[in-house]
C-alpha cells in the first residue's frame, strides 16, 4: 500500500487539463451508469457548524477503483491559524477490495472541487465566440480560492482579460504581488460586477448576492451558502452535480427549493453539460450558476490520477502490510 501526504501531492506539479480530463471521465461513467455513491452521511458534535463527511464511491470504466474520503471541515479552525479541513482518502482493489492507498491530505480534495469548476469553465469556453477574453473573479482567497486562481492563471491563461480578486483578510498583495493579471478589489461587489465568471469560495455563514449580474455570466457557487434566495430570478439555466445531495444541509439550492418552489425539474445536471452538450451557442445570453456540492466519485478519480502519478515520480512511501 503507498502512503501519500500533503508534501508529496504539493511537489507535485498540477496538470489541470489532465484533471480536467478526469472529471470529464469520471462524468461519463456516471451518465453511463458504472458507479456506486451513497448520500453521504454527516457526523456533527459538539459545535453544530462542525462536521465529518463520510464519501464512499465505487467508479467504473477506465478508473475502475473504490474507496472513501472522510473530511472534516471546521470553519472555527481558521482562527487558531489550523486549516479548515482535514481530508484522507483510501484507495481500494475494485475487484478484491484490497487497500491501494492512503492519502492524507485535504489538497487532494481542493484540486478536485478546482477541477470540477475548471471543467465548467471549459466546456463554457467552447461556447463561446473563439478568442473571447473573459474577467475571472474570486471571493475568498482561502486554500480552495488559492487553488481556483491557480487553475485559471495556468489553465485558461488565453482567455483572461483579468482575474479580479477579494478577501476578507485582505493581504493578497503579500501573497500574489504584483501579477499583471491579478486586480485586488476593496470588497465582494466590485468583483460581481464586473466577472463574466464568478466564484465564490468562501466560509461565509450568511448570504448576501442578491443583485442582479452580468449576462451573460457563469457563476459558480463552489461555497454553496453565498447567494440569497431571489438571485433565482437572474438564472436561467440552473446546473447542480447532484440534486439529492444539494438540496439538504442549509445549501442555497435547498433554500431556493423551500423558499422559490425550485425544483429538481427546474435543474439540469453535470452530466447534462459534459454529455448531453447543454453549453451550446445561446450561452452567450445566459446566467449560468452551477452549484456542486461534491461528488466522491470525482474524488475516486482525482485520488487515482494522483496515485498513478506518484508511483511514476517514485515518491510515495510504500507501506508493507
Amino acid at each position: 500500500m503507498i502512503y501519500i501526504n500533503e508534501k508529496i501531492i504539493t511537489e507535485t506539479p498540477i496538470q489541470w487539463a489532465e484533471v480536467f480530463d478526469q472529471i470529464e471521465l469520471a462524468t461519463a461513467t456516471l451518465h453511463a451508469g458504472d458507479f456506486s455513491q451513497p448520500v453521504k452521511p454527516y457526523l456533527r458534535y459538539g459545535n453544530p457548524k462542525n462536521r465529518i463527511i463520510a464519501m464512499p464511491a465505487f467508479l467504473g470504466g477506465r478508473h475502475n477503483v473504490s474507496g472513501i474520503k472522510w473530511i472534516a471541515s471546521f470553519p472555527g479552525n481558521i482562527d487558531s491559524g489550523l486549516p479548515r479541513a482535514h481530508s484522507v482518502i483510501v484507495l481500494n482493489e475494485a475487484e478484491t477490495g484490497k487497500p491501494l492507498s492512503v492519502i492524507n491530505t485535504a489538497r487532494i480534495s481542493g484540486i478536485r472541487t478546482a477541477g470540477v469548476s475548471g471543467t465548467l469553465i471549459r466546456k463554457y469556453i467552447d461556447a463561446l465566440p473563439a478568442g473571447k477574453k473573459l474577467v475571472f473573479g474570486i471571493i475568498g482567497l482561502g486554500p480552495i480560492g488559492q487553488l481556483h486562481l491557480d487553475m485559471v492563471l495556468n489553465a485558461f491563461a488565453d482567455h483572461i482579460e483579468k482575474v479580479v480578486v477579494y478577501d476578507l483578510r485582505n493581504n493578497l498583495y503579500e501573497q500574489y504581488g504584483a501579477d499583471p493579471r491579478i486586480e485586488y478589489a476593496a470588497g465582494w461587489e466590485e468583483v460581481f460586477d464586473q466577472s463574466d465568471v464568478f466564484m465564490t469560495c468562501t466560509v461565509s455563514d450568511h448570504r448576501y448576492i442578491g443583485k442582479k449580474p452580468l449576462k451573460p455570466s457563469l457563476h459558480l457557487n463552489v461555497s454553496l451558502r453565498d447567494y440569497e434566495s431571489s438571485f433565482l430570478q437572474f438564472v436561467d439555466t440552473m446546473v447542480v452535480d447532484d440534486w439529492e445531495e444539494i438540496c439538504r444541509e442549509n445549501t442555497d439550492i435547498e433554500m431556493m427549493h423551500k423558499n422559490e418552489g425550485l425544483q429538481e425539474s427546474d435543474v439540469h445536471t453535470i452530466a447534462d453539460v459534459i454529455c448531453g452538450g447543454l453549453f451550446g451557442a445561446d450561452v452567450a445570453e445566459q446566467v449560468i450558476m452551477f452549484n456542486p456540492m461534491g461528488m466522491a466519485i470525482f474524488d475516486m478519480a482525482v485520488a487515482g490520477y494522483f496515485l498513478q502519478r506518484v508511483k511514476e515520480l517514485n515518491t510515495g512511501v510504500l507501506l508493507e502490510d
